[in-house]
């Protein structure tokens, strides 16, 4: 078969859905996919998803993708690489089966195990060794909430894996996690890339209860034969380990070098740099994650991205296409256009889902505050949005305490909205580059499958070709009057701490 025939599948394991995609060996999109599953929130402060539900769903994309647009064009899948959200848990029996629900990285469970955890002198040294915050979030504070409140699940859990390690697991037979998905544990020593003793021991666990580690371009495991007939996917097919979506997303919006730092908004949000060396914080507040040996790929994440505009969509909106949930934001977006920059003094705290970055405040809760008889419906939209990029502004303001960022270059579907990416490079006060093609987590497994194929030298040559055209420039008027509310917004999320946490503890 011709090599221009071949082509590189990448599978996105999101929070809320499955994304593939398809590339030619140039780089050139040829189509994606998408299937959604849902997180269940049963109790405060619980966020699972179920396994069965998401494998099942990547089969079906996976499938449906290759019979309707790969295999009518004449393509051969050549490779299949994997990106991941970061922070999952599930405890997995002998022979492979879920214990269980697995636990996303919004769970908060773990509050009280974390706070008691992150100001010890073994706190820091773990944040030191693991570049991963002390937060509910991480898997190591989740395996530890387990044994301390689970113990029946935790003491019949074999090994406790990330979702990305099931499916893989589900597909090839192999039980693995690749450095850099490792590196959002808080079980993985960033330094030695190995596992972290004094982690495991906090934990309560062994390196026999946990996934095989593997450099993001291990690209020896292949499909169970029941997938290669299934699927119609050769034998010699590879499957690559692939990274985080973090670190993808990062890769594949071209942040390489000094200046230059990445946004993405999706349910989550986060802001990041790349870097040859780890950032050191010593309040703690930014994550240093593994991309490659050479790499790090450091910065800030929120729990209240996108998921907070669909939650105020699916409650307030109006659907004038039944269920048409896209349709719906895009009339609100219209909507929060015709107000002001500052909504006329209405500021929103978006902490629907506690807080990481840089508050780090599981018990952050949301709040709308100035309200007064001028405000109406377009208020409150625009103010949720401006509250949302608030935060992510925070947490860029945050870095530039040890980076300097000149550009900014946005991914996730919220950036796709030209309001949202305007507001960005307006609150920013930075000129802001958006990709006009393909997703940037499904651009950066592809760049990452194609170095490992030799088609690059190197990542670094890899990102060289990276085209963003789109560019956002800020509007100074508009920046002033953010930095104004801004400050405020600053202010509250810091005095209410104490108030937040008694209403966390009235709700729960």
């Amino acid at each position: 078969m011709n090599s221009r025939q071949d082509c590189i599948l990448t599978i996105d394991l999101g929070t809320g859905s499955v994304r593939i995609f398809a590339f030619d060996l140039e780089g050139v999109f040829i189509g994606s996919m998408k299937g959604s599953y849902p997180t269940f929130h049963r109790e405060p402060d619980q966020s699972e998803q179920d396994p069965e539900q998401i494998f099942i769903t990547v089969l079906y994309v996976l499938k449906n993708l290759l019979t309707e647009r790969i295999k009518p064009a004449g393509y051969h899948v050549t490779a299949i690489c994997f990106s991941a959200a970061m922070h999952s848990v599930l405890p997995v029996d002998k022979k492979g089966n879920p214990l269980g629900n697995a636990i996303t990285w919004s769970d908060n469970r773990g509050k009280q195990e974390a706070r008691e955890l992150k100001n010890t002198s073994l706190g820091k040294a773990i944040y030191d060794a693991t570049g991963t915050p002390i937060h509910p979030m991480s898997p190591l504070i989740k395996i530890a909430w387990m044994k301390n409140q689970d113990k029946e699940r935790f003491n019949k859990t074999t090994r406790f894996l990330s979702l990305k390690s099931y499916i893989i697991q589900q597909l090839t037979g192999e039980t693995i996690i690749d450095y850099s998905l490792a590196s959002a544990t808080g079980l993985f020593n960033i330094h030695s890339f190995q596992w972290e003793q004094a982690a495991l021991d906090y934990a309560g666990v062994t390196v026999s209860r946990l996934p095989e580690l593997v450099p993001v371009f291990y690209s020896t495991l292949r499909l169970r034969g029941e997938f290669q007939s299934s699927l119609g996917l050769s034998s010699n097919t590879k499957i690559i380990a692939g990274a985080s979506d973090g670190c993808l997303a990062t890769l594949g919006a071209g942040v390489w070098g000094e200046g230059k730092a990445t946004i993405t908004v999706e349910q989550s949000g986060a802001v990041r740099v790349v870097g040859k060396d780890v950032l050191i914080d010593e309040k703690q507040r930014l994550f240093n994650y593994v991309l490659t040996k050479d790499y790090y790929v450091s910065g800030g994440p929120t729990n209240n991205g996108g998921v907070i505009f669909e939650w105020f969509t699916r409650e307030f909106g109006s659907f004038r296409k039944a269920f048409d949930l896209e349709d719906s934001m895009a009339g609100l977006i219209q909507e929060a256009s015709r107000i002001p920059a500052g909504s006329d003094g209405l500021l929103f705290l978006p902490y629907l889902l506690g807080e990481r970055a840089p508050i780090w405040n599981a018990n952050a809760r949301g709040l709308y505050f100035g309200l007064n008889m001028q405000h109406r419906q377009q208020h409150f939209i625009r103010a949720t949005i401006e509250g949302i990029l608030y935060e992510i502004y925070s947490i860029g303001k945050t870095l530039e305490e040890h980076r300097s960022i000149h550009t900014l270059s946005i991914n996730g579907s919220f950036t796709a909205y030209p309001f949202w990416a305007q507001m960005i490079a307006d609150i920013f006060n930075k000129p802001v580059h958006v990709k006009n093609n393909s997703d940037s987590i499904g651009l950066g497994a592809f760049l990452l499958t194609a170095t490992e194929m030799g088609l690059y030298k190197s990542l670094e040559e890899a990102t060289r070709g990276i085209d963003v055209p789109g560019m956002y420039r800020p509007d100074r008027n508009n920046h002033e009057v953010y930095m104004r509310l801004f400050r405020i917004f600053e202010r509250l999320s810091s005095k209410l701490a104490d108030d937040f946490e008694d209403i966390a503890n009235l709700q729960s």
